[in-house]
This record gives C-alpha cells, structure tokens and sequence, in this order.
C-alpha cells in the first residue's frame, strides 16, 4: 500500500453514544484508530458526545449535549464510501472513512468547520502536498471512482452536448443546512433550461432513488438519466453541470468543470464554481489542487479494511476501484458447468458468490484455461502473483485473470492481456508510476508466482543462465511454442548458444514433487537446481532462457535479459530477445513500467481471503509478504494427499 494517513487525529479523547448508529464495529474501529474512545452513555466532565450528522437521531444527541454541556463531536461518511449506498447494500462492507469535526458538520453552511477553515486558513504550500494531492486526484478521475462506486462503465452515456443537473435525496441533510430547499431544484431546473436554450438537460438521479425530479419533468427536452453511469462518464459529455449541494459538484470540478451551484457545499464559494448562493465569508481563491488537498487529504479519516489501520485516499480509491470492477464483472452472474470440483469453491468466493456450476443461459459462460467452450465464453486462469504455495496442492489463489478474447498464454489469437499491454504503451510517465512502484515492492519483497521460500545454492563467479523447467504438458507449451517445444531442447539450445556459461536448470515445482510430468536427463546443465529458490536464482542470473515459463517475466522485473523460444506474453514489444515466432500483431513497443501496468493491475483480479473482498494489487502483495493468509481447509488437504498418490493420472485433478 502506498503509506500512512494524512489527515490530523484529534488526540485521545472519550467521546459517548446515545443512538444506535455508533454500534457498527467500522465506525468504531476507525473512532479507535483515529484516537477517539467511542463509549456508550452520557457524558462526564471533559468528555464530548458523538454526533452522527444532522439525522433524525442526532436531535436527542444534540440534546443530550446541551444538557449536560458537553461539546459535540460530529461524525459523518467520507467523500468515498463504498460500494452501494447505505439504503441499498452499503451498510454490508461499511464505510471507508470517516470525516469527524469538533465544530459542525462540513455541510451545515450556517457556521465553519474543521473543513471550512482548513480550506480558508491552510497555506497548502508544502511542495509533497501538493504533489500528493495531484497525484491521488489523477488516480481518481483516471478510475472513474465515486463515493458510491457500485457505477456500470459497459453502458452507452447519453449523446455529448447535454447540460448536466445533479438530483439529490429527498430530505438529505446537506440541501437545508446548505441554504436549500425542495423548491431549490424546481428553480434550478427552469434556470438550466433558461441559461442553455436549446440544449437538452439531463437529470442525474440519485442512486439511492427518492429524488426531486419524476418522469413529468422530463419535458422541455429534459430527460432523467437512473442508469448507474459513472460520474466521470457523464461530465465527458456535458457542458455544463447545474447542482444544490450534491457531491457531484465537488468531482465535476476534479474534472475540470466549474459547476453552477445553488447551494452552500464545502467546495462553494472558493473561485472554483458559479456559486449563485455564495457563503460570504469564503473569500479565498483556491486551486483544485488546493481544494482536492483540503477535503480529500488533510480531512478523512481513510481506512483500509484490508491491513486494519488507517490509510490515504490512494489507497481508498484503490480499493474501491478493485470492489467496482469485480462487482461490474460479476453482477450478471458467472455459468462453469465443467469446472473441476476442487476450484469450485475458491472460484466462487472470488467471483462473488455469483457462479452456479450447472448450465445457464441466463448467465455468462465461463471455461477454465482452454477447454473446450461455447461462443463468447469467458477463461479464467491462474494470475501471476498466486499464493503462497501450489496450485497443483490445492492452494486457493489470491490472482484470477478472466479473458473475454483468449488467454495470456495462447498466441494463435488475441487476448484482454495483449489489448492492455497495447494501451499501456501509451500511458503518459505520470500514470506508469504505480506501476513502477508495485514492481520495486515486489522484488525488494523477494515475491514470485507461488513464494515457495526455498533456499538457494552458491553459484559460481563466472556467466550464470537461468534455464527453468516447465510441466511438459502445460497450457503455455503445447499453445505458445514451435521448434523448441520441451525441456530437454530448452536446456541444448541454452548449451549450444552458451558453451562457456554456467548453466542452472531450475525443475517446475510441481515437477519435482511429482505431481506432473516433466522430468529430463539435465546433463547439460552444470547445476541442477532442485526446490531452489527462483528470486534467488533470478538475481544470481545474467541471463534467463526459456520458452514460456513466467519466470521470464519475473526476470524482467528484476532487470535480468531475457532469451525466448517460444511466443510467452511478455514475448514480442522489445523487451526480451525472442527466438521464438512471435504474433506480427504484437507491433507496440511498451517500457518495462507499461508491461507491469498491463500485467499485474489492468489484466488480473485479485481477492483479499481474510476480508473475502476484492482487493488491488498492492494489498495482494502485503498479504503474500507479511500474511495473514488462511491455509487450506481440511478438505483441500486431504485432496492433496490423494492428488500426490495419483500423480501419474493428472488428468483427474487439473
């Protein structure tokens, strides 16, 4: 993950409860991680009340307060959530930050909060700030993320030219505490129609439904938009973007929009909107560095579920964009009739609960590897940073990649993982940074496919290459290789190029224990590397040869050459020398960064065992690294046990 929280803690103070919303373990742990004792009952001298916004039940809290004068601690969501809404599902995964203020709620316009006077008195001139700030501000409108980021990307938006008008909830505490009421929207709505004549509105409804606007003000060529478009979709075709207080002001600006605003936000008044009800005392110009700093940095209280602790929001928009995806992905629902019984369990946690292993129509077929499929079938397969131990015994993988086109490892057609390589050769430096920083983490970390953790033997001071073995009938060889096409000829052909060169042969893992085929007679070889390490022998390497093994790609990573026989998909952009015949269409020429960026985040899935959630890369690299990460059940190992007695029949279990 990318470091620790940005925002100010409060000190250790006692804050208590009277209503039942501070009984969500979420809010408490991230109360308790923040510095904040949440207790119930009422308060003692020196002790605050804990406030949930301005809902219905924060009036007794309130009172209570008074009462006993004591001051007010005032808790409400971040300006990233979760997933869903809380009326609609948000409530099941909780909150991913906290914003808590000691003087209002930062939507009650009436008086400053903690986040009005940061905006109006930080000097925000500290130089890593800002280029923090710039730097989570681009992740964010690059991932297209929302408070609520349950959004559908596969959904056609509306035609470009439309003027934009954000509904809200009925009710919602930031329209009257924002200097608003419902007739606010009747008079916006006529505004928009009368500032941009001619042009067609959209009406964004609310996720949570309960707006202002209904079908009968769809007239005037004014329509409602209630698909889950993303946000950032929407403000791509709008030219302008009418709003009260909703949220979605605040990221049109992010997005390099000035929105019109006809109610008091915290983004209001700062010179980067048309507010039409300006608060008189913001009259400070701020830029949206400046402002993204503010609410987004400084703020929240962020919470990564994944490590327990508190976070930034890189890591929160991380998160969320991972839970978005697999939930765009999954929502339809997945068909695996044929999937082996094994996989099927630790499939469907990963595929969130939405496979069912008889035949479907009405959901989306998906084959393991490249057995045999209907059209337009989706594959699925091992990623690359796996597990901590074998698939071969049983280890649930914590990577999946799903490939609506082929698969990483067929070069006959094109793949999801080509078309993102191909892409990725034309992402601008800024973009590749994290790329680039997942790639050093994992090699300093000493990370591979499987991290078995075994040791390493001395090697000689001389030219060492790397030639690593491979299951004879793996997927990868018997799709992605030509004249040299086992390891018997990997291992003459690495000899004969390199008569001086100290050869290592490093067997596949699974072959060494004997659960698949491909054992040879390595006389080649100067040394025969058995249950050795393949990082270790990787940094001890000059130079790795192989037909397709991922070990070349891990090579990469740490800056070894790579020598290929075969058509692996890190063959062909200009990256390694290919002997091999290699795809004409791979024509991109991607940096090291692009190809990591295509591999490790844009192509795989990952998913969090000790959560059960999606997660991004960064947190799978933490769990292989640090742990914890659950061992397989009972089941898996007697499984293993018997897949070990029948490794001549491999055919069963695969």
């Amino acid at each position: 993950m990318t470091g620790a929280p940005e925002g100010p803690a409060p000190g250790r103070i006692i804050a208590r409860y009277v209503t039942g919303g501070f009984l969500s373990p979420r809010i408490r742990r991230i109360a308790e991680l923040s510095g904040i004792d949440l207790r119930p009952g009422l308060p003692r001298t020196g002790e605050w009340v804990a406030v949930w916004g301005h809902a219905r039940t924060s009036r007794r809290a309130e009172a209570v307060a008074a009462g006993r004068g004591a001051p007010v601690l005032r808790f409400e969501d971040a300006f990233l959530r979760s997933l869903h809404t809380g009326r609609t599902g948000g409530r099941a995964d909780g909150p991913l930050g906290l914003v808590i203020d000691r003087r209002a709620a930062h939507f009650d316009a009436s008086r400053p909060s903690d986040l009005e006077t940061l905006l109006a008195t930080h000097p925000f001139d500290d130089g890593d700030l800002k280029a923090r700030a710039r730097d989570a501000m681009a992740e964010m409108v690059a991932a297209g993320v929302t408070k609520y980021a349950a959004t559908r990307n596969d959904l056609a938006p509306p035609d470009p030219g439309y003027v934009l008008v954000a509904d809200q909830t009925r009710g919602d505490a930031s329209i009257a505490f924002g200097g608003a009421s419902a007739d606010t929207f009747r008079e916006m709505l006529r505004v928009a129609r009368a500032e941009n004549p001619g042009s067609r509105v959209v009406v964004k409804t609310h996720p949570a439904g309960s707006g202002h606007y209904t079908e009968a003000d769809a007239v005037h060529g004014t329509t409602l938009e209630t698909r889950l478009l993303p946000p950032a979709t929407l403000f791509t075709g709008a030219t302008r973007i009418y709003t009260v207080s909703s949220q979605l002001g605040f990221e049109a600006i992010l997005h390099g929009h000035r929105p019109v605003t006809f109610g008091q936000p915290f983004w209001s008044g700062w010179g980067l909107d048309d507010a039409r009800r300006p608060v008189d005392r913001r009259q400070r110009q701020l830029t949206r560095t400046q402002l993204f700093a503010g609410a987004m940095l400084l703020y929240p209280r962020w919470y990564d579920p994944h490590r327990d602790c508190l976070c930034n929001a890189i890591d929160v928009i991380r998160i969320l964009e991972a839970r978005a995806r697999a939930w765009r992905e999954d929502r339809e629902g997945w068909s695996a009739p044929g999937l082996r019984l094994w996989k099927r369990a630790p499939v469907r946690r990963f595929l969130s609960g939405r496979v069912t292993y008889r035949a479907d129509p009405a959901r989306r077929p998906l084959v393991w590897g490249m057995a045999q499929a209907p059209a337009k079938a989706t594959r699925i397969e091992d990623g690359f940073l796996r597990s901590r131990g074998l698939g071969a015994d049983l280890v649930p993988p914590l990577s999946l990649v799903l490939d609506g086109r082929g698969l990483y490892y067929d070069p006959a057609r094109p793949s999801d993982l080509e078309t993102a390589i191909t892409q990725a050769a034309t992402l601008p430096p800024k973009a590749l940074a994290r790329a680039r920083d997942l790639r050093r983490r994992i090699v300093a970390l000493g990370l591979s496919k499987y991290n078995l953790g075994a040791g390493a033997p001395a090697l000689p001071d001389r030219r060492v290459i790397l030639v690593p073995g491979q299951v004879a009938d793996d997927a990868s060889i018997r799709f992605g290789t030509s004249g040299v096409a086992d390891n018997a000829a990997l291992l003459a052909a690495a000899r004969r190029a390199n008569p001086d060169a100290f050869l290592v042969y490093k067997p596949h893992p699974d072959v060494e224990i004997g659960l698949r085929d491909g054992a040879i007679d390595a006389s080649e070889a100067d040394l025969v590397a058995v249950r050795a390490d393949p990082v270790a022998l990787i940094a001890a390497a000059n130079e790795v040869w192989t037909m397709t093994s991922l070990t070349g790609f891990e090579a990469l990573l740490r800056d070894v050459p790579v020598v290929t026989l075969g058509a692996p998909f890190y063959a062909g952009w200009g990256l390694t020398r290919d002997l091999g015949r290699i795809p004409p269409r791979r024509r991109a020429r991607p940096s090291l960064d692009a190809l990591v960026h295509a591999t490790l985040i844009a192509y795989p899935r990952y998913f969090d065992p000790l959560t059960g959630t999606a997660c991004p890369p960064e947190v799978a690299v933490h769990r292989l690294a640090h742990g914890p990460i659950p061992h397989p059940g009972r089941i898996n190992r007697a499984l293993a046990v018997v897949q070990r007695m029948l490794a001549g029949r491999a055919r069963l279990w695969r």
